[in-house]
């Protein structure tokens, strides 16, 4: 799902803004907070967010370099790097993600053309240089809603929930532990199929809702099931 990345920094740009007035609203027993991910208080996503911005900066500088420049130093060291920073005060998490995520701003800004066609290292294998900001873009919407603050995945752009709809829903079309489905979005306009749709129920819902039942931030609640019955279970998003 290769798209031009100039297209989305406005988008990246919005995403940030909503993101900053959230933290900006915490106090100490706010960032202490558990968030939605498993273990991590609120304090753990924005050091993750932070860091997550250096790594992306990382990336965008070994496109426009040639240079092989890791995401991040190591599995530990990022780990590290979280469970240290995740304690701090509101300022000081609310200053490091304002820093970094300016410091990503720029280096997309910095980016000659030709340099998004590069091939980067991220975690997970080589990505497209062209996809980073928009893996920015989803880390701040989708860890947004993980902050349990009450920005929820309705409030996703509809762009943005269509985008990440497409996205997951392909991946899953490799997946052999992925459940056969059509999901159904857009005023019914729109289908994806996952696996043989030859008896697959359709699940209807925006699409925003649909990704965000895909991707375990929401339990499907608003979801409708045909024929009646009930949601499959979809596998484990990255």
């Amino acid at each position: 799902m290769t798209t031009d990345p100039l297209l989305l920094t406005g988008e990246v740009d919005d995403a940030t803004a909503r993101l900053l007035r959230t933290v900006a609203a915490f106090d100490a027993a706010d960032v202490a907070a558990a968030s939605l991910l498993p273990g991590w208080t609120r304090g753990h996503v924005l050091t993750h967010l932070a860091r997550n911005a250096d790594g992306f900066v990382n990336l965008l500088t070994a496109a426009r370099t040639g240079e092989r420049i890791p995401m991040y130093a190591s599995a530990d060291a990022r780990t590290a790097d979280i469970e240290a920073g995740a304690d701090r005060s509101p300022a000081a998490l609310l200053d490091d993600l304002r820093r970094t995520s300016d410091r990503f701003v720029e280096a997309v800004d910095t980016m000659p053309v030709e340099a998004w066609a590069a091939t980067v290292e991220t975690r997970r294998g080589p990505w497209p240089a062209a996809m980073l900001v928009w893996g920015r873009l989803r880390e701040i919407e989708v860890h947004h809603v993980d902050l349990a603050a009450g920005y929820r995945p309705v409030d996703w752009p509809e762009a943005f929930g269509q985008r990440l709809l497409h996205e997951v829903a392909t991946g899953l079309a490799d997946r052999p532990d992925a459940p056969a489905m059509v999901l159904r979005f857009d005023g019914f306009r729109q289908e994806l199929v996952v696996g043989d749709p030859e008896g697959a129920p359709t699940i209807t819902a925006a699409a925003p809702e649909l990704a965000a039942w895909l991707i375990g931030r929401s339990a499907g609640e608003v979801l409708t099931v045909t024929p009646d019955g009930p949601l499959p279970t979809p596998p484990e998003w990255i």
